[in-house]
């Protein structure tokens, strides 16, 4: 797990309140499965905007779904995140694994959250559209948002991580400076040799 490069502290939220309140405040998320968790596999890529942005990006003003604002935001992240798709109008289940995991990162980054909780955000991408998600991430961080990486890819967090710690037995380690963290030390803390 890495923390971001933004060094500041994330505003406090409190975290025992519902998704609905949660959002609003600022915390957004990507979980690592983006098929049927991240998006409904059945709902076009503008109805899955509504999973998560409806607050924040006010796509049902006075409770009633604007479908045009809905579409204009997909219309918005596919454009940002070049995801390949016929249309906003497309189910997210026709969309490849790659240009789905850019939607769903899209969706949540074009938020401006202050808060970005994000797993695996690379997974089953080709090496064009990692690049791109892990520069939106690092863009978010220097930008001010507090951006928490979940990730089994070392690399990725070494490359975009200022403070890097991992979780053992349910439990977070001690984080570390990423420039000073090392493969060994790396392996002694997934082993629980850091938790506090």
């Amino acid at each position: 797990m890495a923390a971001s490069r933004n060094t500041s502290r994330p505003p406090a939220l409190v975290i025992h309140e519902r998704t609905s309140a949660r959002r609003p405040a600022g915390l957004c998320g990507t979980p690592e499965e983006r098929l049927g968790h991240a998006a409904v596999p059945t709902f076009s890529l503008s109805e899955n905007t509504l999973l998560s942005a409806r607050e924040r990006e006010a796509l049902a003003p006075s409770q009633l779904i604007s479908r045009d604002k809905a579409k204009g935001f997909a219309a918005k992240v596919i454009e940002t995140f070049g995801v390949k798709t016929p249309s906003t109008e497309t189910p997210a289940s026709s969309l490849s694994g790659g240009n789905l995991q850019k939607f769903v990162v899209g969706r949540e980054v074009l938020q401006r959250p202050e808060v970005y909780v994000v797993c695996q955000p690379t997974w089953g991408v080709d090496a064009h559209a990692a690049a791109m998600i892990r520069k939106a991430l690092v863009d978010m961080a220097e930008a001010g948002t507090a951006v928490v990486v979940i990730s089994q890819d070392l690399d990725e967090l070494l490359e975009i991580s200022t403070r890097i710690g991992a979780l053992y037995l349910g439990q977070l380690s001690a984080t570390i400076d990423a420039g000073e963290a090392s493969a060994q030390k790396l392996g002694e803390m997934m082993l629980g040799a850091e938790v506090a």
